[in-house]
């Protein structure tokens, strides 16, 4: 997802040698420059020395001209951003320089053809840092940073890119109304201006259209934005009753609980990625081809999302997981992205492997592995230096109380909720270690390889897991890049 300056190729390719101009006459002369945010607005700059400008001192030009303080300095990042790839710079990355080279990197990280990469140019943004906790977020205080932290969210809410179930962007959209409109519009009032920003201005874009067939559209479509208008007015006044009896701050109160109720969703706050997955067989012919899934990494795990269909397939804490990525050995090979987890085949205990196709791959690697050395470095901290958990750090009673009353709720969660993954979709690997080789549904295994990376710091792609790539690829793998290697990609 990010890199270094060494990530990409510094000399100029064939395909891309014709765009390429000297660096160095963008470094003396001013030059206008649009960083866009995720309201679709844009801040306009004019900058001098933009060319070798990196950057952490453009980020001071662009929260200046957004009276961001310089506490939320850590909250935002920038990104490039196109149809076909998403990447966040590091402070030290040279936007002017990495723009110049989009072409190569779409090259190397997309299967994109090259008359679309030709035509492909990204925008800068300027949007939420991926590696910033969202504990910290409600404690911002500066209502800037949190409509900035806000636009985004409702953006991704809005294209399902964070699915959620229906009660829940019914909340969500009842709150942008309050936030965006007001919270003392009559009923007349709130009706005329929903229809005025249209129904998909609050509520994604899949449940503002409506489903089915092209004539229960035209029959239906009246009715359901009818009823949704109506539910929505009604969530309204629900949210509004409950902010005239709260904070005194009422803008600020209703931004906070609009993330606060997207920190429900696990995957907020991700960085996605674009790949594939191989289906089931189905029919008579066993045919099964891959389906098309969006890949959320983020500080609390990885999440596969359906692309078509807007739900979880599978959902995984970085305790619950191993990984490793393999590189394509011949022409038509692709790079996978290996996902190891406990699961179940008809009662007994088995490790399941999912092969996530994306030449993406290796940033997924990369991007896991430094997530998960962050939260390392965080769990040490928090226990002392010997890892140990001091009284003041002990859970109290109510504590203890609260997360058993969660996983109870956990359990209840309906199955049919999209943020619920779905194992029994997904064609999966399954098998168990029997201590000198790899077998497919062996009836028993001694322990769960979660024991093995149980202790932190020490998490990483775990042998068994790398002895079974190599088990099913019969050797074709290749070796496994060096740490030094792939942090070059975070």
């Amino acid at each position: 997802m990010e890199g270094d300056d060494g990530d990409f190729p510094h000399e100029p390719s064939e395909h891309s040698h014709s765009q390429r101009g000297s660096v160095a006459s963008s470094v003396t002369r001013a030059q206008d420059l649009l960083v866009y945010l995720a309201s679709d607005s844009a801040v306009h700059l004019t900058l001098e020395g933009l060319g070798c400008m990196n950057a952490q001192e453009l980020g001071r030009n662009v929260r200046e001209a957004l009276n961001i303080p310089n506490s939320a300095v850590d909250v935002f990042a920038f990104w490039f951003c196109s149809p076909l790839l998403d990447l966040q710079l590091k402070p030290k990355h040279l936007p002017y320089k990495l723009c110049r080279q989009w072409q190569d990197l779409l090259y190397r990280f997309t299967e994109a053809p090259a008359e679309d990469i030709s035509q492909d140019e990204p925008c800068l943004l300027y949007k939420r840092n991926v590696f910033y906790p969202r504990s910290k977020e409600l404690q911002i205080e500066d209502e800037g940073v949190l409509r900035l932290l806000y636009d985004e969210a409702k953006t991704n809410i809005l294209e399902g890119r964070y699915p959620c179930d229906p009660e829940h962007w019914l909340t969500l959209g009842a709150l942008s109304c309050a936030i965006e409109l007001g919270t003392g519009l009559d009923d007349q009032a709130l009706t005329a201006a929903i229809r005025e920003k249209k129904l998909s201005s609050f509520l994604p874009a899949h449940a503002a259209l409506g489903g089915g067939g092209f004539l229960s559209t035209l029959r239906g479509r009246g009715g359901r934005n009818a009823e949704m208008e109506q539910n929505l007015i009604k969530e309204y006044r629900s949210v509004c009753s409950s902010a005239a009896t709260g904070s005194n701050q009422e803008p600020i109160a209703l931004l906070r609980q609009y993330l606060r109720s997207c920190h429900t969703l696990p995957y907020y706050g991700c960085a996605f990625f674009m790949g594939e997955i191989d289906k089931p067989a189905q029919g008579l012919l066993h045919r099964g081809g891959r389906k098309a899934v969006s890949v959320g990494i983020s500080l609390e795990g990885v999440y596969v999302m359906d692309v078509k269909e807007k739900h979880i397939l599978l959902g995984l804490k970085f305790s619950e997981l191993s990984w490793d990525h393999s590189y394509p050995e011949t022409e038509g090979d692709s790079h996978i992205l290996w996902l190891e987890f406990d699961g179940e085949e008809a009662g007994t205990p088995v490790n399941k492997l999912l092969k996530i196709y994306s030449k993406q791959a290796e940033l997924m690697s990369g991007l896991i592995e430094f997530c998960v050395e962050l939260r390392s470095v965080g769990e040490s901290a928090a226990t002392g230096t010997d890892g140990e958990v001091t009284p003041s750090q002990e859970p109290t009673a109510r504590e203890t109380n609260e997360k058993t009353q969660e996983r109870r709720q956990g359990k209840l969660r309906r199955q049919s909720s999209v943020v619920c993954s779905r194992v029994h979709s997904l064609n999966t690997i399954s098998y168990v270690d029997d201590g000198k080789e790899i077998k497919r549904l062996k009836p028993k295994r001694a322990a769960s390889f979660f024991t093995r990376q149980a202790q932190p710091p020490t998490y990483s792609a775990v042998q068994i897991l790398r002895d079974t790539v190599q088990n099913h690829l019969n050797g074709q793998i290749g070796p496994r890049s060096q740490t030094e290697e792939l942090n070059q990609y975070l």
